[in-house]
């Protein structure tokens, strides 16, 4: 059972509890591998990174610049800055290297601290460091930190990718821990049953740069002990994969991820589309329970955040039996302020407010909070905090809302001009605006949300000088703002001027909004037509196919929706990769579906159960005494092994069959039985593709296909097909299990002793998991059982092993020539 938290004093009090956990803690299964961190390892992490800033002269009330992906080191981070009492200022991993200079400099920052994918400002005025480097260490005890007063900072949040001068959101000790307390105190009353269901695992997909992230990954699970998992991307497919194979509980998300993984159920399930037969629970869970068991049967509830919930989306989850958690707050509040419960949830509300807040509806419909959990104000140039409350202590949230008798909070719309992005982000549009008038032929400009039921993108109102193109303008416009900021939409306004009020000369936004909304509508594209149709409707307007991706503005969740689209058309898996490199419409036009139009398959994990290993123990002896007796092997090399530490990649020539049991019994055991070796999963075809062949050729591929995953611990590499990164993570995984991986880099077998080209795969797995590589050369395998052969030829061969390679860098073809000479070099 997870330690109580109870009622901390403190944040380094509430540190010191749950840093005594038992269990994983963290956990990213990204392209690059895959990375764990146990609480005990996070708490030392902490401390240690807690006494680095001490080390670095970076004293208490100053900044450090946190700029990177989700992963486990960001929480690290974060609560080594909580401990030595140095403010973090989070920033979105999405906004670009200007924006992260400007608020370097606002702060004056005294370090940057960014992901292993980000390159940092050209001309950064700090020092950076790599969040890869946080963990690691010694044990440092936290008895020497003395723990923060509680209305010390402890963090500033910037509004999201502002192109002014943007203001930070300031964030006391005492702000979070208000936050914490009330939430403690209701877990509290259900933690005795909670055994059976533990640990309670989170995918969380919002970004630790917002405070409802930071939470749902930092603060509320080490209250129960669990576990928190982080996924690169918003892929639904990758998503229910994730879910199911790590027995996830809960998702936390942005709306909008709901909507993708609905479209992806539907696509997947079409009979999730049918109503419900029975208002009972249980029964609504026995209709679906095929969605359930794509699930995985430990997944019950989604919490959503930081945009608006389409009840459509509520209604559609709540109908298959899953709990769609939703609560309401800003970053001013740490974030929550209101929380709907998971066992007695009000449907179309946002819950009651948690214990300490107040909530207050004006005259004028306008939520109004009060309480500990409410920021004292904003940071500015001036480095001083301007108050954000009114004389009463209460924030205008610029919301309207109203009060259910009950308690219950339902938002009814905005009150500020402000537009929310569908990835949760804020778009402010006097940024768009000061972007749009500077551009050639723009006499002035008016930027308004459309709608597509809840979810808002920016749209923009010209006013134009003929014979300005508004395309032009928009598209220019697109290559300054940040991602979240382009402008999915625009008209031109039919007069000389922009509405605007006569005595402060103000845009009359409501007005233009409202001729947006009633403007004739153009004809939609046919469905199902042409990839530049499909765009077309997602960019709202018509495209050429020489438009690129980048000016249409399209979010990430926008383009794993879009590519979504794109197999509903093709009938096929699209190539993913092939999709992430598009650059424009005529890429996505020209692009064929993946050779994979099955759906998903499982890599197999069964084989690396207990009992699959203890059988391997005894199989694997007397398969490879029998190899021996027709390839009598010598082996040399044995000795450039005794200085690595597993797991690392082989990569070897390929002769034939013999290949694998040849290298098998060449390693000293402690290789041999933590080695998987990959073989190619189109030699498996009537196993994965089973239509179109034989019963007897699906039996006989099928039956290989298992007998070399138990016996080898084989497992399927895509070549042709669709699923290269889910091979990639798959592999990281093997690597964080602590198995090695045998590879064969030229994807094919001899003719006669020849060395073909090596394939760039092999040189990205090993730079992207950052592994080393021993290169393996095998030489007389070919005479002994030629791939035209049907039976073998006893004869010598010889397996020599070669220096360890550290294979570094994205040029993965000219890694692989390097690799491919390093084994030439012991033939």
């Amino acid at each position: 059972m997870p330690n109580v938290i109870g009622n901390p004093p403190s944040l380094a009090a509430f540190f010191e509890v749950w840093r005594r956990n038992q269990g994983e803690f963290l956990c990213l299964e990204g392209d690059r591998g895959t990375v764990r961190v146990t609480y005990a390892e996070a708490g030392t992490g902490a401390a240690n990174f807690a006494a680095r800033l001490r080390a670095e002269g970076i004293a208490r009330g100053e900044r450090l610049v946190i700029w990177g992906e989700n992963r486990p080191e960001w929480v690290v981070a974060l609560w080594g800055c909580l401990l030595e009492g140095v403010i973090a200022v989070p920033v979105d991993f999405r906004s670009s290297a200007t924006i992260v200079s400007s608020i370097i400099r606002i702060t004056s920052a005294r370090a940057l601290l960014t992901g292993p994918d980000l390159e940092p400002p050209v001309d950064c005025p700090c020092p950076v460091w790599r969040l890869t480097g946080v963990l690691g260490g010694g044990d440092t005890s936290t008895a020497g930190f003395s723990p923060a007063e509680p209305g010390q900072i402890a963090e500033i949040l910037f509004t999201s990718g502002a192109t002014g001068a943007p203001r930070g959101v300031t964030l006391t000790h005492r702000n979070i821990l208000a936050n914490l307390k009330p939430i403690d105190h209701e877990i509290d009353k259900y933690r005795k049953y909670m055994g059976p269901f533990a640990p309670i695992r989170f995918l969380n997909l919002l970004p630790l740069s917002h405070m409802f992230g930071q939470s749902m990954a930092a603060l509320i699970p080490p209250m129960i002990a669990g576990e928190v998992f982080f996924q690169p991307g918003y892929s639904p497919r990758e998503a229910a994969h994730l879910i199911r194979h790590r027995r996830i509980s809960v998702m936390v998300c942005v709306p909008q991820m709901l909507d993708l993984l609905r479209d992806y159920i539907l696509a997947t399930f079409p009979d999730a589309a049918a109503p419900p037969r029975s208002r009972k629970w249980y029964a609504r869970w026995w209709q679906y329970r095929r969605i359930h068991r794509h699930f995985g049967w430990k997944f019950w509830a989604f919490v959503v955040g930081a945009a608006a919930l389409d009840a459509s989306l509520e209604e559609f989850w709540g109908k298959l039996g899953f709990v769609v958690i939703q609560g309401y707050g800003l970053t001013e509040t740490a974030p929550v302020a209101t929380l709907n419960h998971p066992f007695h949830a009000s449907k179309g509300s946002v819950g009651k407010p948690i214990g300490g807040v107040e909530i207050r509806i004006a005259p004028d419909g306008e939520v109004l909070l009060r309480g500990d959990n409410v920021t004292p104000g904003y940071y500015g140039d001036s480095s001083v905090a301007d108050n954000a409350c009114d004389s009463d202590g209460f924030l205008h949230t610029g919301d309207i809302g109203e009060l259910s008798p009950d308690g219950h909070l339902k938002i009814l719309g905005r009150k500020k001009e402000m537009i929310v992005s569908p990835d949760g982000l804020n778009v402010y549009p006097e940024d768009v605006e000061r972007v749009l008038n500077a551009e050639p032929g723009v006499r002035e400009s008016a930027v308004v949300a459309s709608r597509e039921g809840t979810r808002e993108f920016v749209h923009a109102v010209l006013v134009l000088e003929p014979p300005t193109s508004p395309e032009t303008v928009v598209k220019a416009a697109n290559g300054l703002l940040e991602t979240h900021q382009r402008i999915r939409g625009f008209s031109v306004w039919p007069a000389d001027e922009l509405p605007r009020t006569s005595g402060t000369r103000k845009l009359k936004r409501v007005e233009i909004a409202q001729w947006v909304a009633g403007a004739p509508v153009p004809a939609r594209p046919a469905e199902g037509g042409s990839v530049e149709e499909i765009i077309a409707r997602f960019a709202g307007r018509a495209v050429s196919p020489g438009a690129s991706l980048e000016e249409l503005g399209l979010s990430s969740l926008d383009r794993i929706q879009l590519l979504m689209e794109l197999e509903q058309r093709t009938g096929g898996r699209v190539n993913e990769t092939a999709f992430a490199a598009a650059q424009t419409v005529a890429d996505l036009s020209h692009m064929q579906p993946a050779v994979d139009s099955s759906g998903d398959f499982e890599f197999p994990e069964w084989n690396r159960s207990l009992a699959a290993r203890a059988l391997r123990r005894v199989a694997l002896p007397p398969i490879l005494f029998l190899a021996r007796l027709f390839a009598w092997v010598k082996v040399t090399g044995l000795e450039n092994l005794r200085s690595v530490n597993g797991p690392v990649i082989f990569a070897s020539n390929h002769q034939s069959h013999f290949d694998v049991p040849a290298i098998l019994w060449a390693l000293p055991p402690r290789w041999r039985y933590r080695l998987a070796p990959a073989m190619a999963k189109e030699f498996f075809s009537a196993h994965f593709h089973p239509k179109g062949h034989k019963r007897i050729e699906r039996f006989t591929s099928s039956l290989n296909y298992y007998l070399a995953c138990l016996v080898f611990d084989a497992f399927p590499l895509p070549q042709r097909e669709s699923g290269t990164r889910e091979a990639l993570r798959y592999a990281g995984q093997l690597v964080a299990d602590g198995y090695s991986i045998l590879i064969f880099p030229e994807g094919k077998r001899t003719d006669a002793g020849e060395l073909s080209a090596f394939r760039a795969g092999t040189a990205m797995l090993a730079s992207r998991l950052n592994v080393t590589v021993i290169p393996v050369c095998l030489t007389g395998l070919e005479k002994i059982l030629h791939k035209t052969a049907r039976f073998p030829t006893p004869g010598p061969a010889r397996v020599r092993f070669g220096k360890p390679l550290c294979l570094t860098g994205d040029n993965y073809t000219q890694l692989a020539e390097a690799l491919r000479e390093a084994v030439a070099e012991l033939m």
